[in-house]
């Protein structure tokens, strides 16, 4: 049963494959697999979203902690498990979800509300403070402008609320917008192909980030969201990246070319053809991926700017 991100993909596989292969080395070779790993974290965490939003608190950090046992340092399933936490009156394991989301991700504002409301209920105000000022200064930052201007400006009433009485302090235990439906998802991961054809590798990246909201641990998204950064010459987040999408699908071959390119553009043709032997291995008779790398090795050569 194809999920809605692997149904987009069918559409791009008919409208995109052309354009992307007459990119060479400077784009993506072929449209991201649609093959699962034998276990999908992507569908894990649609199962722990759906629980969640069906009050179904237990079944939810079941399936979080299943996705983090993969993916630990997420700050999306990080802050999710923390609501399945909150859900279960379970605060303390709660905060420590929230904390990891928030050192994986500062400026997740959702996650920094809910661990302020979660720090003020545990009575610890210090520390609720002290989350409070970081969104301040996110806020000042904003100046009203950026994309999370009204969620900055909420998190901060909620948590200023919340000190002034904590006995009112109120947690969330449903998914906000910002986890969105699977359509929704859907949508923005096509955007972001679209962005990443042109060039436009920053507004990518942001349309990806939202696709990762629905569909968690996607590898496909993961690797474009490699992808992207290293057109950035963001090197390390995207190794990091690409790092991500093969712990999610150890076989996934799009993300073991373009790890085994970025190798080569840092110098590194050990580990290049150490993905190379793992390419030849998943690829039984030959594979576009795996000809792509070895073309990439044997020319030493970066794709230009």
């Amino acid at each position: 049963m194809r999920t809605p991100l692997a149904a987009s993909l069918v559409i791009l596989l008919a409208t995109s494959s052309a354009t992307i292969a007459n990119e060479g080395g400077s784009m993506p070779s072929t449209a991201p697999s649609i093959s699962a790993p034998d276990f999908d974290a992507a569908a894990e965490y649609r199962a722990g979203v759906d629980s969640l939003k069906g009050s179904r608190f237990a079944e939810a950090k079941e399936s979080f902690g299943r996705v983090l046992e993969v993916l630990p340092s997420d700050a999306n399933v990080n802050f999710l498990a923390g609501m399945a936490d909150t859900g279960l009156n379970d605060l303390k394991s709660a905060a420590k979800h929230y904390e990891r989301a928030v050192r994986s991700n500062g400026k997740l504002v959702v996650a920094q509300r809910e661990l302020a409301i979660t720090y003020v209920k545990l009575g610890n105000r210090e520390k609720a403070q002290s989350t409070l000022e970081k969104l301040q200064k996110l806020d000042q930052a904003c100046a009203g402008t950026c994309e999370d201007a009204q969620k900055l400006k909420d998190a901060i009433a909620a948590i200023q609320t919340a000190l002034a009485s904590p006995s009112q302090a109120s947690l969330q235990t449903d998914p906000p917008l910002l986890f969105a439906s699977a359509a929704a998802g859907d949508h923005a991961y096509l955007d972001a192909v679209s962005l990443i054809h042109e060039g436009r590798y920053a507004r990518a990246i942001a349309s990806l980030e939202r696709a990762r909201a629905s569909f968690g641990a996607h590898p496909d998204i993961l690797t474009y969201l490699g992808f992207a950064n290293r057109k950035l010459h963001r090197y390390d987040i995207a190794e990091s990246y690409y790092r991500e999408a093969l712990a999610a699908a150890p076989e996934h071959k799009g993300a073991t070319e373009y790890y085994g390119e970025l190798m080569v553009e840092r110098g590194n043709l050990v580990g290049a053809k150490a993905m190379l032997a793992r390419l030849d291995r998943i690829c039984t008779f030959g594979c576009a991926e795996a000809d792509e790398l070895r073309q990439w090795i044997k020319d030493k050569r970066a794709p230009a700017s």
